[in-house]
């Protein structure tokens, strides 16, 4: 059969594209068997963090993905002081005992959010009706039945705490908070004894935004060792991760050896990657920062370019070929929400915008980040 070179490019690239999406086919069959918490077994948790919403909701396919791909959750709010109690200090249970029953039900390792933060926490817990600070003593006590009292409820069931959150300012020294103000180190110190006491096989972590940067690291050591030679029960050091597309990885191998030196399990506890342009010189992840809405810095609200999906999966693979490098010092990674949509970063720190941190997107389906993490465990 006489057959010519136009026709047999054309049957070239034929097969081509066909071995392309037969080689797509196989890589999303894959993926239907094999989800994240299977591939990474042997290496460390993977986990995610939950709203209340959708614990709530309980939509069937999102119930499906979470158990599919994390065997870690977290909750995202429903722990925190200002959740968790009312003006007159009375508790408010319901979103709390749901993020515990789903977590039990679906045999998932489960982290508390979070017993000490400076935020979400009315003034009124620190201060007189007149504006000035309660003694410390009388703060202690205030600290003391609120961790007892959580801590109790839930012991046995959650594996892991994240004790103290964001202790450490953006100036590198110790948060000027109103905890700091009244107790200094005693308000870090306190809270890990009563943790551990109340619960001595829960896993205890300070946890952190930033503090894989050089700065900010060796602040956080310095503090983690003061606690250290005060015998405080301090197991793990959580690096949050809140990340953008052109940070340096090589933070993060820094920190993972310089935790692990100090005796403790690492873990990012809150990771994403925002791909929207930066309105800060230097980002952070405080929340009561906030900037104004322009169309400028919401550059993506058709869609995400292919050039910048690509440069979110290339940063995922990147951070993660180190996280496998040093898989014995590393104990949970943890996104900061399952997909796209409901991601806090949409709102953080400019509401309204419509970001792409994760690895999954409005409609739950995988994105190119995920098959690439995929790719690193074949």
């Amino acid at each position: 059969m006489n057959i010519s070179r136009r026709q047999l490019l054309a049957l070239t690239g034929a097969t081509t594209t066909a071995m392309a999406a037969a080689k797509l086919q196989a890589a999303e069959k894959a993926s239907t068997a094999t989800g994240l918490k299977d591939a990474y077994k042997d290496d460390f948790l993977i986990g995610a963090a939950l709203s209340a919403t959708i614990i709530k909701q309980q939509d069937p396919k999102l119930i499906a993905l979470v158990n599919k791909e994390f065997n870690s959750i977290t909750p995202e709010n429903c722990m925190k002081w200002g959740e968790m109690r009312n003006e007159d200090g009375s508790w408010k249970w319901q979103d709390a005992d749901a993020f515990v029953d789903f977590g039990t039900k679906h045999k998932l390792h489960m982290v508390g959010h979070t017993l000490g933060w400076h935020s979400q926490i009315p003034d009124s817990v620190f201060k007189n009706k007149d504006g000035t600070y309660i003694s410390k003593a009388e703060l202690a006590k205030r600290q003391k039945e609120h961790i007892t009292t959580i801590v109790s409820r839930y012991k046995g069931k959650l594996a892991a705490w994240d004790v103290v959150n964001e202790a450490v300012g953006d100036d590198n020294k110790m948060r000027d908070s109103h905890w700091y103000k009244i107790m200094g180190d005693d308000f870090l110190v306190n809270a890990f004894n009563l943790a551990h006491e109340i619960d001595p096989n829960a896993h205890l972590m300070y946890n952190d935004y930033n503090n894989e940067r050089p700065e900010k690291r060796q602040a956080t050591i310095e503090m983690i060792k003061r606690l250290q030679q005060r015998g405080t029960p301090i197991h793990g050091l959580g690096m949050q991760a809140h990340i953008g597309l052109e940070t340096n990885m090589q933070d993060f191998e820094d920190s993972i050896l310089a935790y692990s030196a100090l005796g403790l399990k690492v873990h990012l506890t809150e990771l994403d990657i925002d791909v929207l342009p930066s309105v800060w010189n230097l980002p952070v992840a405080e929340i009561s920062t906030r900037f104004e809405y322009k169309p400028e810095r919401d550059p993506y609200i058709k869609g995400l370019p292919k050039e910048i999906d690509e440069k979110l999966a290339k940063a995922y693979e990147s951070l993660f070929k180190i996280l496998l490098k040093h898989r014995d010092k590393i104990d949970r990674v943890t996104f900061w929400g399952v997909s796209d949509d409901a991601s806090w970063l949409n709102d953080f720190p400019i509401k309204g915008r419509t970001n792409y941190p994760l690895l999954f997107n409005r409609q739950h389906e995988p994105k190119a980040a995920y098959f690439r993490l995929l790719d690193l465990k074949r």
